[in-house]
């Protein structure tokens, strides 16, 4: 694993793919921070001058939950396209909202026409994504999470690891 890059490491003709798993983000900021993830701000850092060619988030839409809608609206705003969908209610109660695989499909899918794919999560379970991405497919793979609640596996494996906590602006405390 190297350490996040100066701007002078960074090659301006990079053709760059941005994955977000929306979920873990959230939970990490409002866990570790009491606060929520300015979009806006990660996307600008993580792409550093460089062409960016897509822009994901993943989402999960609950019926009852307040603000959501203005949530999406505010992805958007900073320039992210949104996959979106429903929570799953099981029989018993349990709920489940997983993107996992539909995000590694559209990050194998997209590889081809991307020099530098940028997986935004810390969830250890995109491991063998990222050792894919890398050696079945020559990308250059960052991975950018909060350090503290990413899985070290998924650091290491990234050809870059860049710690959100250490992004000017890219934390808005309540």
């Amino acid at each position: 694993m190297r350490p996040a890059a100066k701007p002078s490491e960074y090659y301006v003709n990079q053709r760059v793919g941005i994955f977000i798993d929306v979920q873990n983000l959230y939970h990490s900021a409002k866990n570790l921070y009491h606060g929520r993830v300015n979009y806006s701000e990660l996307i600008k850092y993580l792409v550093r001058g460089r062409q960016l060619i897509r822009s994901l988030a993943y989402v999960v839409k609950s019926e009852t939950a307040e603000g959501e809608a203005s949530f999406f609206e505010a992805l958007e705003k900073a320039g992210l396209e949104l996959r979106m969908k429903d929570l799953q209610i099981y029989a018993g109660g349990m709920k489940k909202a997983d993107w996992d695989v539909g995000m590694a499909v559209d990050a194998i899918r997209m590889a081809s026409f991307l020099d530098v794919v940028i997986l935004v999560t810390g969830d250890g379970d995109f491991l063998p994504l990222v050792d894919y991405l890398k050696w079945g497919q020559g990308r250059f793979v960052e991975v950018a999470a909060f350090h503290r609640s990413a899985s070290g596996k998924i650091q290491e494996a990234a050809d870059r690891f860049i710690n959100i906590e250490d992004i000017p602006r890219a934390i808005m405390r309540k």
